[in-house]
């Protein structure tokens, strides 16, 4: 798989360079946001297929905006991965509470976090074509997700 569109939400210009290169390096289509704001605006325009999504960003916060794009419709079936770097006891739970798929300490494993990626996507993909996770091919060219999203057969109940 490869092209796949992802938006890390992220204000540490630091940590979002290191993710950028990881991703780019891998192909992905990566578009940057450095706050809920800038993220609700690139959603606009750009469907990703996961967001990397900060839990600390100034002003409303990761699992705040999370807790917006689950509900609602358009935006509901992105995966949702919430990246912390100050985990505490609970967070994780509190991250799926809000509606993410998946949590991450930061600073993040960089010989990990591109298989992370990875799957995350190939779920996704596999959510979308109604299929396993094994039954996608590991660099497959998936379908375009927004086709069945529109017209609702990918929605979950």
């Amino acid at each position: 798989m490869s092209g796949e569109p992802i938006l890390l939400i992220e204000d540490n210009a630091a940590n979002a360079a290191l993710i950028l290169f990881l991703l780019t390096e891998g192909g992905y289509d990566v578009r940057v946001a450095v706050d809920a704001r800038a993220a609700l605006t690139e959603l606009e325009n750009f469907r990703p297929w996961l967001i990397l999504m900060d839990v600390q960003l100034p002003g409303m916060d990761g699992l705040e905006l999370t807790r917006r794009l689950k509900a609602d419709d358009r935006t509901r079936e992105i995966c949702i991965v919430a990246l912390t770097a100050y985990a505490m006891k609970g967070d994780a739970q509190r991250a799926r509470d809000a509606g993410c798929d998946d949590y991450i300490t930061k600073p993040i494993d960089t010989r990990t976090f591109p298989g992370v990626v990875k799957t995350h996507l190939r779920r996704r993909v596999a959510a979308i074509r109604g299929t396993t996770e094994k039954e996608v091919e590991p660099d497959s060219a998936p379908m375009d997700p927004s086709a069945r999203l529109r017209d609702g057969s990918a929605r979950r109940g």
